[in-house]
């Protein structure tokens, strides 16, 4: 690891004047920048500490305004919490999948996202409930979709000096199910090979008012199916409906085949999750 400077700001402003420079590094939880660093991927010459500025600790929730998670909140913060695990069951999923219990306790969901890798667990469940990101640069305070946010493997749209602060995720609207399905190998400490979020709401009359279709690791960023979805909304779930959903899924999906499946195995498996994960959302929203 080659030598770097380190600051630990206490106000966002003056965070954002130190990540203005091209070479620097945010640390939050650490489990990928350190490791970056260590194995040479990344060099940057300053790395900004920013565990002691105030705000970016928040995790609340209120059943009109949703979820709140600042950039300090921890993986195994979301996974444990009883609210999380009630409202947002697919993102607890995630959590609890995401690598081991070490890493968890240390990892933030802001970091995750950031990191925009195409297998990211929380990224889906995120999407799928409508996140958005509340941002902090230079120009003062911006918010925007999750959806959108990763532009390729590893990037993503935060122009220079900026920093998500915030996650904030709308309320969940009533007979709403959600869940989030990962498949590889093992269940933790892997990287999805086909990951699925589903989420789903039904009106008075048992029809889909709301679907949310989201695919990990078939894309070079994360893939929300919207084709698949307009087949669903305003349907009854029937059978038939979800098969039709779950094969426009798999059309939709842009696989690569690697050391961990092929393209074609990718494709499969996202028609057989998309459907289980479509029927699981429905059960629950009909609970």
């Amino acid at each position: 690891m080659q030598d770097f400077a380190y600051f630990a700001p206490r106000a966002l402003d003056e965070a954002v004047a130190l990540l203005g420079a091209d070479d620097a590094g945010v640390l939050a939880g650490g489990t990928d920048l350190i490791v970056q660093m260590r194995e040479g991927v990344r060099r940057p010459a300053r790395v900004v500490d920013i565990k002691k500025i105030a705000g970016l600790d928040d995790f609340g929730f209120d059943a009109r305004g949703g979820l709140v998670l600042g950039a300090l909140v921890t993986t195994r913060q979301v996974e444990t919490s009883p609210v999380v695990r009630r409202h947002y069951a697919s993102l607890a999923r995630a959590a609890t999948d995401f690598a081991s219990i070490q890493v968890r306790h240390r990892a933030t969901v802001v970091g995750n996202v950031c990191r925009a890798s195409p297998s990211a667990d929380t990224l889906p469940p995120l999407i799928a409930d409508g996140a958005r990101l509340r941002i902090h640069g230079p120009a003062g305070t911006r918010r925007t979709p999750l959806e959108g946010f990763c532009t390729g493997p590893g990037r993503t749209a935060l122009a220079r000096g900026e920093l998500v602060t915030h996650i904030e995720v709308p309320a969940p609207a009533p007979h709403t199910g959600k869940v989030y399905i990962k498949h590889g190998r093992r269940a933790q400490m892997e990287l999805a090979t086909v990951g699925v979020a589903a989420h789903a709401t039904l009106d008075a009359d048992g029809r889909l008012a709301d679907v949310a279709i989201v695919l990990a690791a078939v894309a070079p960023t994360p893939l929300r199916a919207h084709a698949a979805e307009a087949l669903l909304r305003g349907r009854l779930p029937d059978a038939q409906a979800l098969a039709a959903a779950a094969e426009q899924a798999g059309d939709e999906a842009r696989p690569i085949g690697d050391v961990r499946a092929s393209a074609a195995y990718r494709r499969d498996m996202v028609r057989v999750l998309t459907a289980r994960a479509l029927q699981q959302a429905i059960r629950e929203a009909q609970s």
